[in-house]
């Protein structure tokens, strides 16, 4: 299976940023680590940047095959990475029913990075950060095509 390359975890984690203790993300859940979502059955109350980094690459690797189940291209190693980062974020659902999966699959890869600035709203408000990391996947996407 393909998986992201480190460049690719460096940018979810720059994006999520580490916290060890659980917070309520701007969507609303609850989170802990490299914005690893809390699942039912699961206790956290405080936790080590190892044992975040664990659990990142364990939600990393869902994003991953849900991106090659998704898309039916073949992609860069910028592009796969920045899609994963994007579904990482966001969920498969989200990537799923997106008109960027559509641009994608149709290799419309210039109007790739415009579709990843549709997804900058978390619970009803424009995040700057959102705004910031839709554009470094943007970047991201096209930087080796």
């Amino acid at each position: 299976m393909r998986h992201v390359t480190q460049e690719g975890l460096d940018l979810i984690k720059r994006f999520e940023g580490f916290s060890p203790e659980v917070y309520i993300c701007p969507a609303g859940y609850p989170t802990i680590g490299y914005g690893h979502l809390i699942r039912a059955g699961e206790s956290f109350t405080v936790i080590t940047e190892t044992q975040a980094e664990i659990l990142l690459k364990r939600d990393v690797n869902a994003a991953e095959r849900s991106v090659l189940r998704l898309i039916n291209i073949p992609l860069t190693d910028g592009q796969f990475d920045a899609l994963v980062s994007f579904t990482y974020n966001l969920g498969a659902g989200a990537l799923q029913r997106s008109t960027l999966r559509r641009k994608v699959n149709r290799g419309e890869h210039a109007a790739v990075p415009a579709q990843f600035m549709r997804w900058v709203w978390a619970g009803g408000r424009k995040l700057n950060g959102l705004v910031t990391r839709r554009l470094m996947e943007g970047k991201t996407y096209i930087a080796l095509f």
